[in-house]
């Protein structure tokens, strides 16, 4: 089978002898990552569930995790990256939707506009691309890209386990860490910091956000300058991943994260680009490869997939 160079860079699936090298990656990530917790317990729990969900046989996404790994050719893993076959089946998948209101007094001839945010579920059903982290010694070359659209063309390779959907949540803007939106919003309903509620969330669910988020929806008037400031902005090292995600189609119309207010963007699962536009080269093995100048090719499926760069 066609396979990459035994000296370059490639994606393949994530497998439990990578459990250290993923916790050292975790610990770069500077905290407010869900999906990839600085916790080697629940490091060891998403592998555990990714090594499950390759092995099910399945027609329709259920509840599956698959994470991914990023090689150098070497043999070191510098990346990772994950996708969610179906968000809202253990619990609600929450976000904010912004939304504008105009209030008018004839008396005091005076009109006001503001946004509001609205706790909505959405995105439940729908598929999501997360947890992508690569070594800060690594971003060059394109290898971030290559990760993050790995992710595509494994749910090409296996549209059968994916929703017609896929949504993703950029971190949020922080200040070191300290979130002002998390210190405006969210934070005096949990206690403590975001990065602590956010570990809680990766090793026990989202129940917590249920039980104690605020009902009603928020006016962003009422809220902090720092705090209105930073709605939908993506944080600095989630940049370039936000960037790529609108390349490929994405939407940012209005939803965002309601721990740090990071955009949530979505887009159909078909209208990809990099799903709608790659090939199928080979339907027997199966091989599919991008059609752009810098093509990657996509070889196997679930354990044995791999994804790399053309020569």
């Amino acid at each position: 089978m066609i396979a990459p160079r035994p000296d370059q860079p490639f994606v393949r699936m994530a497998r439990m002898e990578d459990l250290d090298a993923l916790f050292a990656l975790a610990g770069l990530s500077g905290g407010g990552m869900t999906n990839l917790p600085q916790d080697r317990e629940a490091l060891q729990g998403r592998l555990e569930w990714s090594e499950r969900s390759i092995a099910a046989d399945i027609t329709a996404p259920q509840d599956e995790f698959y994470m991914l790994v990023l090689e150098d050719g070497a043999g070191a893993v510098i990346g990772t990256a994950s996708i969610f076959s179906r968000v809202g089946a253990q619990w609600p998948f929450y976000s904010y939707k912004v939304a504008r209101v105009t209030h008018v007094s004839r008396g005091l001839d005076r009109m006001f506009s503001t946004h509001v945010l609205h706790l909505v579920n959405d995105f439940d059903g729908a598929s999501e691309v997360a947890g992508l982290l690569l070594h800060p010694d690594a971003r060059a070359h394109g290898l971030g890209a290559m990760l993050a659209r790995s992710r595509f063309l494994f749910i090409a390779q296996h549209r059968e386990r994916f929703g017609d959907q896929v949504v993703a949540e950029l971190r949020g803007w922080m200040e070191g860490r300290t979130s002002p939106f998390w210190d405006a919003v969210a934070g005096p309903f949990f206690g403590g910091d975001m990065l602590e509620a956010d570990l809680f969330n990766a090793m026990h669910g989202n129940q917590f956000i249920a039980d104690l988020m605020p009902r009603y929806p928020i006016y962003t008037s009422m809220l902090p300058a720092e705090a209105r400031a930073v709605i939908g902005r993506p944080h600095e090292g989630s940049a370039p991943a936000y960037r790529l995600l609108l390349a490929e189609d994405f939407l940012d119309d209005g939803y965002c994260d309601i721990f740090d207010a990071g955009p949530t963007v979505h887009a159909r699962t078909d209208h990809i680009r990099t799903i709608c536009e790659c090939e199928l080269i080979d339907p027997d093995v199966p091989i599919r490869a991008t059609k752009d100048t810098h093509r990657l090719i996509a070889a196997g499926r679930l354990r044995d997939f791999r994804v790399w760069k053309e020569d």
